[in-house]
């Protein structure tokens, strides 16, 4: 088996309001998460998840999600970074919801503009109020 090598980028956590559902549309049931805030934190950056972000979900016939996920970060430093990441949630046998995502960011010319070229790939789970990622760059 190969390992693919990463490397920690940050880790995530953001506040959600409870999810609208919108069932019996032609694709299945929809969904909308949206995000209130949050913080993230990584060897490189630091700073805040800007309210206004969302999860648009959908239902698929196997219960699990796809989802579909925009972010604005504000860096410390207050750059802008907009992150974005689809993937899959699937329930695990004790229940628990477990997200695995693709991601790519998208930040402007400065300090954080190494982020442009990492394809991300994150690890996240519900938490009290909100969900948590752990985002990695594939090397």
């Amino acid at each position: 088996m190969t390992t693919i090598p990463v490397e920690h980028v940050l880790t995530l956590t953001a506040r959600t309001e409870p999810a609208i559902l919108v069932p019996g549309g032609p694709q299945g049931t929809r969904g909308y998460v949206q995000v209130t805030g949050g913080t993230f934190e990584g060897g490189k950056l630091t700073g805040t998840v800007a309210a206004g972000g969302a999860d648009w979900f959908t239902v698929r016939p196997d219960g699990s999600l796809r989802v579909d996920v925009r972010l604005l970060l504000t860096c410390a430093d207050d750059a802008r970074i907009l992150l974005a990441y689809q993937g899959l949630a699937v329930r695990c046998a004790d229940g628990r919801l477990e997200i695995r995502v693709g991601a790519q960011f998208e930040a402007p010319a400065g300090p954080h503009e190494w982020l442009n070229s990492v394809q991300g790939v994150g690890h996240g789970r519900l938490v009290d109020g909100g969900v948590r990622y752990e985002m990695y760059a594939l090397r």
